[in-house]
């Protein structure tokens, strides 16, 4: 018994294959670098005077809950890591399919929160599947672009229904901001397999004017509506400032607070974001906000040059490896946390209508906890986890 249970184990994960000299350590080091930095943040939010008094509109920010979430999503990190590719290259269509049925099961059993059904109801744990579901999508877009050259008609169909169906379920309950975070995912994994940067461009223009009619003729939901006409009125400072204490008050407050940390900071903890307690979802939609305010620009400018250098280790360690499907996990997973490093920071900025989208390794979530883990794990574990494979194609620039 014990030796099967061995033999299983032992086809699933698999450290002996890794090659430890290969290895992404300055992706790894970075990822842990902006891990610590958010812990410290978050700790300090926990300690504001705003959390000590129970009192302030964004609520209580619990350091313990989300300290014990991450330790939760370690071994997921491992598990990620020493997974075997011939394994999760086989059984990628069935992690896919578990990932939609999750989003299909929370329509069923989901709990409502806000005209929102988003989460599973587990002990102790709110589960958000649309979270999993952007690291299914990537492994599928992977597992049908790796004998993929894109060369017709249905080879552009199969990546691009593969990433509509999660898209179409995540933005039904309703949640349209993680929904349009797989568009980047699936047009960024299409050109590393080869797609035409041409159709890509005309695609992405054919989405953005998608988005624009939808707006204009009133598809969108109430609170999307609201949230896009915001938006384009905080252009006007004047709009902006009087629309503050309304539907603008999150806007309003993100952008001031980046602003008010100035060129060094107010200093840790000493924020009026974490004083206040104004600046909803601070710690985790808004995190870069309070790190803009008490840290000022400089450091804040340090912090997303480390964020987006990990990106490029990740590509770095993608562009070295020979088995394609890994080659495309790893690239996907580097557009992953490319995309909501520029969602969320232009959102806190402005330059994106607001949109409830966490910074991963620096925010709070569980499940979003879940899938960076796994998604880094993953992508660490597939650069360096070596095993025989003939395919020795390369990222083709056409």
């Amino acid at each position: 018994m014990i030796r099967a249970i061995r033999e299983t184990v032992g086809s699933v994960f698999s450290t002996r294959h890794i090659r430890w000299m290969e290895f992404a350590w300055p992706a790894l080091l970075l990822a842990a670098g902006l891990l610590f930095i958010g812990l410290v943040f978050i700790d300090a939010m926990s300690l504001s005077q705003s959390n000590l008094g129970g009192s302030g509109a964004a609520g209580r920010i619990d350091f313990e809950n989300h300290k014990q979430k991450v330790l939760v999503a370690i071994p997921v990190f491992f598990a990620g890591l020493f997974l075997r590719p011939m394994w999760l290259r086989r059984f990628t269509p069935l992690i896919y399919l578990a990932c939609i049925a999750l989003l299909v099961l929370v329509q069923l059993i989901g709990d409502e929160r806000n005209n929102a059904k988003r989460w599973i109801q587990l002990p102790r744990f709110d589960l958000q599947p649309s979270e999993l579901a952007k690291v299914g999508t990537i492994l599928m877009l992977a597992k049908v672009l790796q004998s993929s050259r894109l060369d017709t008609l249905g080879e552009w169909l199969k990546p691009l229904l593969v990433a509509l169906l999660p898209m179409v379920l995540v933005a039904i309950q309703p949640d349209l901001g993680t929904a349009l975070t797989i568009v980047p995912v699936t047009l960024g994994l299409i050109y590393l397999a080869g797609g035409s940067g041409v159709v890509i461009s005309a695609m992405l223009g054919a989405t953005a004017l998608s988005g624009f009619l939808a707006f204009q003729s009133g598809l969108l939901q109430g609170y999307q509506m609201e949230r896009v006409e915001t938006w384009i009125e905080s252009f006007d400072t004047d709009d902006l400032i009087a629309a503050r204490n309304g539907t603008a008050f999150h806007t309003f407050y993100a952008r001031t607070f980046t602003g008010n940390g100035g060129a060094f900071g107010r200093g840790l903890g000493e924020g009026v974001a974490n004083e206040t307690g104004l600046l909803p979802e601070r710690d985790c939609d808004s995190i870069i906000a309070v790190i803009a305010e008490e840290w000022g620009f400089y450091r804040t400018a340090a912090l997303i040059l480390a964020y987006g250098l990990m990106v490029v280790f990740l590509m770095i360690s993608a562009s070295g490896l020979r088995d394609r499907y890994a080659r495309l996990v790893v690239g996907g997973v580097a557009i992953y946390f490319a995309a909501h490093l520029f969602i969320n920071v232009s959102v806190n900025v402005g330059l994106l209508p607001m949109t409830g989208l966490t910074l991963p390794l620096l925010s709070t979530g569980g499940s979003s906890l879940l899938a960076t883990f796994l998604a880094l794990g993953l992508a660490l574990g597939l650069g360096s986890h070596h095993e025989r494979d003939l395919g020795s194609d390369a990222f083709r620039r056409y």
